[in-house]
């Protein structure tokens, strides 16, 4: 973990952008007729994973201003209501903090994708907004717990301990 601001920043960088990564390739997937149907998937193809790339280097920019200005606060005092880190688990009260994180983050990076790519892009009328938002919300938070849970994070940790060895 961090021990020092610059790495807390290192830390922050890599998180946003395996978080960024991962949801761009779901979403634009999803957006080029991805899906799970009766008796198996649909096809995805190659070229979600350099469009999402692409997609993710500036929404890597956004998750990472949001979760220094609010989602990482919001996080940890989730995880300071439900854990006791002098009882319990270390990786538990780690889990927990990162369920706090991504309840704040899904629905802050889904309103700043709903405008972006709905709204300026999309040229959907504002009014729409609020369904919009919902929907993304309601279409990202499993892929955002999970991803979180099980890919970014341990990613995350892993890239980190190999720069910054204990």
């Amino acid at each position: 973990m961090p021990k020092t601001k610059k790495q807390g920043i290192i830390f922050g960088l890599i998180m946003s952008y395996a978080m960024a990564y991962g949801m761009e390739v779901y979403n634009t997937a999803i957006k080029d007729g991805f899906s799970l149907r009766l008796g198996g998937f649909s096809t995805m193809t190659n070229h979600v994973f350099l469009q999402a790339l692409l997609e993710a280097l500036y929404m890597g920019v956004f998750v990472f201003i949001i979760s220094n200005l609010w989602g990482n606060r919001f996080g940890a005092n989730f995880a300071q209501k439900v854990v006791d880190p002098q009882k319990d688990n270390p990786y538990f009260c780690r889990l927990m903090r990162q369920v706090g994180t991504v309840a704040i983050m899904c629905p802050s990076m889904s309103m700043v994708a709903s405008i972006l790519f709905n709204v300026i892009l999309a040229h959907q009328a504002i009014y729409n907004l609020p369904a919009i938002w919902v929907g993304t919300v309601l279409k990202n938070f499993p892929m955002a717990f999970f991803w979180n849970m099980f890919a970014a994070a341990p990613f995350t940790h892993w890239l980190f301990e190999k720069i910054y060895p204990n």
